[in-house]
């Protein structure tokens, strides 16, 4: 008796091209922006600045982040499990360390500004954890993250094709 495998493919939906290829229309800006991604990462932990920048781009629903910073965040040596929790960050606390936690608290509150401020308590913790420069450093790449976001978001640029430090 011979038995057939059948394999049946799974239809995915349609990928949807970008909006809108904002880097090829506005290089000056584009490179103006690598320059100061490349400014505010210096002295941060390589695992600890893709985690504010993975916790930054879900909050913004930015995909095309999403999946580059993560494949950063893996090929840095971070893991699956830490990566996956960081969106119920408060509930696994215990994955991370609490100077991870006061960088991924402070990228919320600098993320999400609808209360208008950033309140004193969480900017109070991060301080404790960190040296002013390095935490100068902190806010430059959660805000240059949020910025990429928009970017991301608004021009619905296509994740899936990025391959680990294509863009460092």
């Amino acid at each position: 008796m011979t038995t057939t495998a059948t394999t049946t493919a799974v239809q995915y939906a349609p990928e949807n091209p970008a909006r809108l290829n904002w880097a090829q229309h506005a290089p000056d800006v584009y490179k103006a922006m690598i320059r100061l991604d490349a400014a505010a990462r210096k002295g941060l932990e390589p695992k600890l600045y893709e985690l504010v920048k993975i916790r930054a781009s879900q909050i913004n629903h930015c995909a095309f982040c999403l999946d580059m910073h993560t494949k950063d965040a893996l090929a840095a040596g971070e893991s699956v499990e830490r990566i996956v929790q960081l969106g119920a960050w408060e509930e696994s606390a215990h994955f991370y360390t609490p100077k991870e936690l006061s960088a991924i608290e402070l990228t919320e509150a600098v993320t999400v500004l609808t209360d208008g401020f950033v309140p004193d308590e969480v900017y109070d913790r991060a301080a404790a954890h960190f040296e002013e420069a390095e935490l100068a450093q902190l806010i430059a790449a959660i805000t240059v993250i949020n910025a990429w976001n928009r970017f991301g978001v608004t021009c619905r640029m296509t994740p899936g094709h990025y391959q680990p430090g294509q863009h460092q």
